[in-house]
């Protein structure tokens, strides 16, 4: 892996060093999470609108076995050290973190971040209690960002099942 992506791959304590230092600098830090199983161009839009509310911006990323937690024995699709190489090659993303847990409150709760960003299909209120607790001890700000609309990994992989079942390939 190249030098430059590899240095924005952290573990959680160097994330959450990385993150003070930047806010006692008078930097903003932008956080969010997601299992970014082949990413399309709706993540990347959303990662950069997230980017532009700070001047950092860290993501949290599933590791194999959450998303499988969260998702279902057949995916990921692309294992996590893969998804967290094309996340630190994008130029709005400073930072990716894996985190093993289902839910992203132990990354949070390190993170600390002045906001957490999460995407069109929650409400703060829908957010998981944890995370809740640990963002409003954190003086958080919760930002919840809409979804580029019809655009998903599970629609995605579904077009390309249809695709493939048709005799002529398409779908």
């Amino acid at each position: 892996m190249h030098n430059s992506l590899q240095a924005k791959l952290l573990t959680l304590p160097q994330a959450a060093r990385w993150a003070r230092a930047a806010q006692r600098h008078g930097k903003k830090v932008v956080a969010t999470n997601g299992c970014f199983d082949l990413l399309h161009y709706g993540h990347v839009d959303y990662l950069q609108r997230a980017r532009d509310l700070g001047d950092l911006l860290v993501v949290g990323l599933n590791s194999d076995r959450s998303v499988r937690l969260l998702k279902g024995p057949k995916r990921p699709l692309v294992p996590a050290r893969q998804r967290a190489a094309v996340l630190a090659a994008l130029a709005c993303v400073d930072a990716v973190v894996i985190f093993h847990q289902k839910r992203a409150d132990r990354f949070l709760a390190a993170i600390r971040p002045d906001i957490y960003v999460k995407g069109g299909d929650y409400r703060p209120d829908t957010l998981d209690r944890g995370e809740q607790a640990v963002l409003a001890e954190a003086g958080s700000e919760v930002k919840i960002l809409p979804f580029v609309r019809g655009l998903s990994t599970t629609g995605l992989i579904q077009k390309i099942q249809r695709s493939l079942a048709s005799p002529t390939g398409r779908d």
